[in-house]
C-alpha cells in the first residue's frame, strides 16, 4: 500500500490526488520527475486550500510561490510542515529547467514533505481523518515508462486539461463556508504531529536543494561546496578540531563563505558565535575571512563582519554575488587626500 493510495478512496481531494499518487509511482524510475510530480502535485494541493477556507486571501499573483508566502496561509499551516514546501518547489524547478541532477534523497524529501502536507489538509478539513505517517520503504519499487521530455514542458506527469482542473476547484469553492466551518473544531478534537527536522535533515534536505537551486555544486571537478569542513585551532585552542557545517569555496580556492544550521525550531542565531569560531579558524588557515550564513531552514542571517551588520535574507547566495561582496572589501578606497 503505497503512501498515497488513501486518496484514492476521497473524491473530496480529487483535484490534487492522481498527481500526489503518481509522483510515488515514477520515484523509482526518475526521482527527478518523481521532484517534478510533488512541485505540480503541491500546487494543485494548496489551490485546493485556497478554495477551500475562507480566512486565506488569494494573493495578487496566484503562481506557487506567492501562493506558499502569503501570510494567510503560511501562518495558517503548521509550521514544520510549511518549512519543507518551499524546498519541493525549488527541487522541482530544478529537475526542470536545470542541469543539476536530483538525487533520491532530494525526491524522497519532497514525497515526505508533501505527504505531510496532505496530512495536514485532513487534519484540518477531512471528513474521516486518521493520523497517518510517511513510509519511505511503502514507496513502490516497479519501474514505469516515462516521457520525461513531456513531462518537463509540460512541468507534470500529467496532461490534465485546465478546464477540468478549474472545474474541480469551483467544486471545492462551493463547499468551502462548510470546510472553514469545520476547521476549528477539527484543530481542536484532532492530533496533528509533523516530523521536528533534526540539524542533520535540515541541513541535508532544505539547505542542499537550496544550494543547488543557487549553482552551488556539491560533487565533480567544479564543486565549490565543502560539509563537515575540518578546521583547526578551534576557539583558540592548540589542535582542538571543529567541523563547519558547509564552506562556500571560490573560483580562487578560499573560502567565500561558512554556513551554520540549526534545526528547524530553533533560532539561527543560535549557530553565530559557532559561525564566527569557524571563520576565525578559516582566516589562519587561508589568510582572509569568510562571510557567515547562519539558517533553520526556514530563516536566514548573513553577516559579513567587516562592512556592516548581520541582516535576515531570504536564502543563501549564488556564487557570482558572494564573490562581488568579497571583492568589494579590496576595492574599498582609502579616504582622504593622496600626495601627488
Amino acid at each position: 500500500m503505497s503512501n498515497f493510495a488513501f486518496l484514492a478512496s476521497c473524491p473530496s481531494y480529487s483535484l490534487f490526488a492522481s498527481a500526489a499518487i503518481e509522483a510515488e509511482k515514477v520515484f523509482s524510475t526518475s526521482p527527478a520527475m518523481c521532484a517534478v510530480g510533488c512541485r505540480k502535485a503541491l500546487e494543485l494541493a494548496v489551490k485546493w486550500v485556497y478554495a477551500a477556507d475562507k480566512t486565506i486571501t488569494m494573493p495578487y499573483k496566484d503562481n506557487l510561490q506567492s501562493l506558499l508566502h502569503e501570510p494567510s496561509f503560511r501562518f495558517a499551516v503548521d509550521r514544520n510542515v510549511w518549512s519543507v514546501l518551499p524546498s519541493i518547489v525549488k527541487a522541482g524547478n530544478l529537475a526542470v529547467h536545470t542541469g543539476h541532477s536530483v538525487s533520491a534523497a532530494d525526491a524522497v524529501f519532497s514525497l515526505r514533505g508533501l505527504f505531510d502536507f496532505i496530512q495536514w489538509v485532513d487534519y484540518c478539513y477531512g471528513t474521516d481523518y486518521v493520523e497517518r505517517s510517511f513510509d519511505e520503504t511503502a514507496i513502490p519499487g516497479e519501474k514505469v515508462a516515462l516521457d520525461e521530455k513531456k513531462i518537463r514542458e509540460q512541468e507534470s506527469l500529467l496532461s490534465q486539461k485546465d478546464a477540468e482542473l478549474e472545474a474541480l476547484r469551483k467544486q471545492v469553492e462551493s463547499l468551502s463556508a462548510a470546510y472553514t466551518a469545520s476547521k476549528q473544531q477539527n484543530q481542536q478534537s484532532r492530533s496533528f504531529t509533523a516530523a521536528d527536522l533534526t540539524e542533520a535533515e535540515t541541513r541535508q534536505k532544505i539547505i542542499d536543494i537550496d544550494l543547488k537551486a543557487m549553482g552551488w555544486k556539491f560533487t565533480g571537478p567544479d564543486a565549490d561546496v565543502r560539509t563537515e569542513y575540518e578546521v583547526d585551532n578551534m576557539n583558540g585552542v592548540l589542535g582542538q578540531k571543529g567541523y563547519a557545517d558547509y564552506v562556500l569555496m571560490g573560483k580562487d580556492g578560499l573560502p567565500l563563505a561558512v554556513i551554520e544550521a540549526k534545526r528547524s525550531t530553533k533560532d539561527p542565531n543560535i549557530g553565530r558565535k559557532q559561525a564566527q569560531l569557524y571563520a576565525d579558524c578559516l582566516e589562519q588557515k587561508f589568510g582572509r575571512r569568510p562571510m557567515l550564513f547562519t539558517t533553520n531552514g526556514y530563516t536566514t542571517y548573513f553577516w559579513d563582519e567587516q562592512s556592516g551588520p548581520q541582516r535576515a535574507v531570504s536564502g543563501v547566495f549564488c556564487k557570482d554575488d558572494l564573490q562581488k561582496l568579497m571583492n568589494r572589501r579590496t576595492e574599498k578606497k582609502p579616504t582622504g587626500h593622496h600626495r601627488n
